[in-house]
């Protein structure tokens, strides 16, 4: 089923983007571990919308209900089960264009998938609002992750075509890594922020939308998750970050700029230092054979930009089976890379929890 992932720990998500609620499932956590709710109310905050001019501007608090597999303050080992209500849809917005597809939307496929008894409102099942759920779950994954000293963080890298500082593959600190989490717009060069909210808001004005990169990192993880082949950690973990909307590329390491070097570049040599082995640079990302080195995982998500803007553009009318124009009206996000950087982090961390309890 397309809504259940994970091996030793099952998540199951749930709603559709103008639905009564969304939700989620999660079935493996042990039992007996503590819950701190106001980290995953921060987790939620960072994703929410409607919070400043570089988002939409639908109101959405993503407060959180937990329904079970949770009991004084602890999980239970029970499958445990979150809800998040929808406050603020505007369904009407998408009533006057049910049967005319929306260019770079899954209106179209989603039709034929379903025989047109999808729910269009907002995009149903395929809409991004279904990353809310997920970052619950990964709020969840990250405390118990935290406790291991595994620590997850992530920046905007590039917005458009501004880029900002790359992370440093091989001397990244705890302390600064976990400092990207409390900034606003998480950029490592403050100057580069200004460059990218500029961009983001002259495609606004423009009536059009922009793209961009999540640079990711995993510090302190052990040596020896994952496995050749099919479940390897970049395998699993580029299965689900493709599952996020937008997601069109995925990079470990050096990425696609590996593939310009030289053996003798590309390989990371090995050294010893006090009973631990390391390597020198980290072009492979922390990862060999698809198991992890002990060096930090890094790798790079790209994200599309917002299929939904102003402009006028060419499609279908399904009903009348003509062409036809549309120009989308409602409230979408005109990057969705800020709001995309929790959702990364969350899938993340939901990864490496399934690796570390089949470990």
């Amino acid at each position: 089923m397309s809504g259940v992932w994970g091996n030793n720990i099952k998540y199951s998500i749930f709603g559709e983007s103008h639905g009564k609620a969304i939700g989620i499932t999660i079935d493996g956590i042990p039992a007996g571990i503590e819950i701190d709710l106001e980290h995953i109310k921060f987790e939620m905050s960072r994703r929410a919308p409607g919070k400043n001019q570089f988002s939409t501007e639908r109101k959405e608090k993503d407060s959180f209900e937990i329904l079970s597999g949770y009991f004084n303050g602890n999980t239970t080992g029970t499958p445990l089960c979150a809800i998040i209500r929808n406050k603020d849809e505007h369904s009407k917005d998408y009533y006057k264009i049910k049967s005319i597809i929306r260019p770079g939307h899954a209106d179209y496929t989603g039709n034929v998938k379903y025989f047109g008894f999808n729910d269009y409102r907002g995009g149903g099942h395929f809409s991004g609002r279904l990353t809310a759920p997920l970052v619950f779950a990964g709020a969840i994954a990250k405390q118990i992750l935290m406790k291991k000293n595994i620590i997850i963080g992530s920046h905007i890298y590039e917005i458009g075509n501004v880029q900002d500082e790359e992370f440093d593959k091989v001397n990244i600190k705890s302390d600064f890594l976990k400092s990207l989490i409390n900034r606003e717009f998480p950029v490592i060069n403050e100057e580069k922020a200004l460059e990218m909210k500029k961009k983001i808001l002259e495609a606004k004005q423009d009536l059009d939308s922009i793209g961009g990169i999540v640079e990711a990192a995993v510090l302190n993880l052990p040596a020896g998750l994952g496995s050749p082949f099919f479940d390897s950690i970049e395998s699993s973990l580029a299965h689900i970050l493709f599952s996020i909307p937008a997601v069109k590329g995925v990079e470990f390491g050096e990425g696609f700029n590996i593939s310009r070097m030289k053996g003798s570049q590309a390989n990371d040599e090995f050294y010893m230092e006090e009973d631990n082995v390391h390597t020198f640079t980290n072009n492979n990302g922390g990862i060999l054979g698809g198991i992890t080195t002990g060096m930090p995982l890094i790798f790079r998500a790209a994200f599309k930009p917002t299929p939904s803007i102003g402009k006028i553009q060419k499609t279908v009318d399904l009903l009348k089976k003509e062409n036809t124009e549309i120009q989308v009206t409602g409230r979408h996000d005109p990057c969705i890379v800020p709001r995309a950087v929790p959702v990364v982090e969350a899938v993340t961390a939901m990864t490496i929890l399934d690796f570390i309890r089949g470990k």
